[in-house]
């Protein structure tokens, strides 16, 4: 298949792309280059249009068989840093982008929603049918999309939402943001898991390798299993309070202690997800991931990399960082788009 990912030089998508390669399909990428530079380790070479979300046209959409979007203001800090810049981005462009793939022909659109949008749900466990409580703009953004692309669909036209569990993992595009990330970070670099909460909440957590399996998954599977269908990505067994996940990272990480953040204090974010209907419908989709691998995998990663405290702070791996340094340098305006005309292909 002919497969477009937006925001392929981000997280997830430096992963799946080369992932989709490797499978054979002929894949475009497009993103706005706003993370150049943020590199963790070396890139797969994937061809693709340097163009912001916003400008996107249905020429550029023309031939494809699925757009894969991930393209994203990525979390909660950016969402706080201009809440109308995640809608802009996350909501208004997303639903326009699937507006302008279905005018352009194009089969499958599988978009990379977010458990956060369950938001503050306590202990139980939640299926796609459960209520929608975000408490950030980053997930009331993605229940926007689910809301505003779903009566897209026809027999022309097969959205599909992917509401991923909170993802960890080594990646080109490295996100020390993260929890998982962030609490093995720490440990490496200072001695001390870092917990920013007060360790209660409950999250669903998942390798960003899983992700880009369960993209593949549905691309792959037929269309009726997957035609306008919400799915939990991960796996039910990994959902666990932070402090679990320090307790991992101190285990793993030789001589490291668990403390606790001055200004720490209860997180609304708390859910738990059964992800049991992806696994249901999809057998291609097999989790192949625990918390304590991927801890294992990010530890292993740091050392090699001489990972410092400075750069886990620091805007290479940080996405608030990155944005106010280049806003500092006067290259993006206040909309977040670079004052000077980028090339128009990426290498």
């Amino acid at each position: 298949m002919r497969v477009l990912v937006t925001g392929h030089l981000g997280y997830i998508g430096s992963v799946l792309a080369p992932m989709l390669l490797d499978l054979g399909h002929e894949v475009v990428g497009l993103d706005s280059g706003l993370f150049d530079g943020c590199d963790f380790g070396s890139f797969s070479e994937v061809p693709g249009l340097r163009l912001d979300l916003r400008d996107v046209e249905v020429e550029h959409l023309m031939g494809f068989d699925a757009v894969m979007h991930l393209a994203a203001l990525s979390n909660d800090p950016l969402g706080n840093l201009d809440a109308s810049l995640t809608y802009d981005i996350n909501h208004l462009a997303s639903v326009r982008l699937a507006r302008l793939a279905k005018q352009a022909g194009v089969k499958r659109f599988i978009f990379s929603s977010s458990c956060s949008l369950y938001g503050a749900a306590g202990d139980t466990f939640l299926n796609e049918t459960a209520g929608f409580n975000p408490v950030t703009a980053y997930g009331e953004s993605k229940v926007l999309v689910e809301r505003d692309v779903r009566p897209l669909a026809d027999p022309e036209f097969s959205p599909t939402f992917l509401r991923n569990a909170t993802a960890y993992g080594v990646s080109p595009r490295l996100r020390g943001d993260l929890v998982v990330n962030n609490l093995v970070g720490y440990a490496h670099t200072t001695g001390e898991v870092l917990i920013k909460s007060d360790g209660t909440p409950w999250r669903p957590l998942v390798h960003l390798r899983d992700i880009a399996a369960a993209f593949i998954a549905v691309l792959h599977a037929p269309r009726d299993l997957v035609h306008n269908q919400s799915f939990n990505v991960g796996s039910t067994l990994e959902n666990y309070r932070i402090s679990e996940v320090a307790d991992i990272v101190r285990e793993v990480v030789p001589g490291s202690r668990i403390i606790y953040a001055a200004d720490g204090g209860p997180d609304l974010r708390c859910y738990r997800v059964d992800c049991g209907k992806i696994g249901r419908l999809l057998p291609e989709f097999k989790p192949r991931w625990t918390v304590r691998q991927g801890v294992e995998e990010l530890y292993a990663a740091y050392k090699a990399n001489g990972l410092t405290v400075d750069d886990l702070e620091g805007s290479r791996y940080i996405r608030l960082a990155r944005i106010r340094e280049l806003a500092a340098d006067a290259r993006i305006d206040a909309s977040l788009r670079f004052r000077e005309t980028a090339p128009a292909v990426l290498a």
